[in-house]
């Protein structure tokens, strides 16, 4: 990212701002609902997704440790305080997700950047629809539950944006106040084993970009913890239809784009 203007530099910014507030904010899509922003800016997947990974972990830790800590202050005087992750689903999802998460980790290194370019798009589309549509990807059957974990495990590990899909069977199966916080120590572990696959074919992790893209995430952070708060005490379908409205858009410029 040496080489890029200092417009680029400003976009990239703000997306990492945006980037933060959706992940604090939603519990997920600080990849993608970014990653197609960022992509239009600088077309190298492989150089946005470890940026992106480690602020997860930053983040997703962060967070989880902080929802603890207040947990165990509110809790009576001699009772133990419950946590805010579901430990026992978090390893049901993973015995789901982990053999396709590996399978995805290898494509992610044999795909052309512009054919992986083309894929994300075309999953932030189909995303996109179903946010305009206020119809979020929902099954009432164990089986297609099983497949779209299998599936939110494999696009994580091209590409780090299968959370909608693993949001459609867990946001059924948790209360929501266990929900943001079981999804972070999920997306912590995911990310792990991606990261770990980054350092070990040498990709580059960007650090010295994290200087300025970290603070520009936490701005984001701050202002996403606030919006969670009152976002669990009211419903926002029209803030998901502009959203799906605005990555259809981006989408579809993307992939005219990637492949021209």
């Amino acid at each position: 990212m040496s080489d890029l203007q200092l417009y680029q530099y400003v976009l990239i910014g703000l997306i990492f701002i945006w980037s933060g507030f959706v992940r604090s904010g939603l519990g997920f899509g600080g990849a993608v609902l970014s990653l197609p922003f960022l992509l239009l800016v600088l077309n190298q997947p492989l150089v946005f997704l470890p940026i992106i990974a480690i602020h997860l972990l930053v983040f997703s830790a962060l967070t989880i440790w902080m929802n603890n800590r207040r947990t165990g202050k509110r809790a009576p005087a001699g009772s133990p305080a419950e946590g805010t992750v579901d430990w026992r689903y978090l390893g049901r999802l993973m015995a789901i997700m982990i053999v396709p998460k590996m399978i995805g980790v290898l494509g992610l290194f044999t795909l052309p950047p512009q054919i992986l370019s083309g894929i994300i798009f075309v999953i932030v589309a189909l995303y996109s629809v179903s946010y305009i549509l206020n119809r979020p990807f929902r099954s009432n059957s164990k089986t297609v539950d099983t497949v779209f974990l299998m599936l939110g495990g494999y696009i994580s590990g091209t590409s780090l944006i299968g959370a909608p899909l693993v949001i459609a069977v867990a946001a059924q199966q948790l209360p929501k106040e266990k929900l943001r916080d079981t999804l972070f120590a999920l997306w912590f572990i995911l990310v792990l084993i991606k990261l770990a696959a980054f350092v070990w074919v040498g990709v580059d992790l960007q650090l010295i970009h994290h200087v300025w893209l970290l603070p520009c995430a936490a701005v984001g952070h701050v202002i996403g913890l606030k919006v969670h708060e009152r976002m669990l005490k009211a419903e926002t379908p029209i803030f998901f239809q502009v959203l799906g409205s605005v990555l259809l858009l981006v989408s579809v410029v993307g992939l005219v784009e990637a492949f021209r």
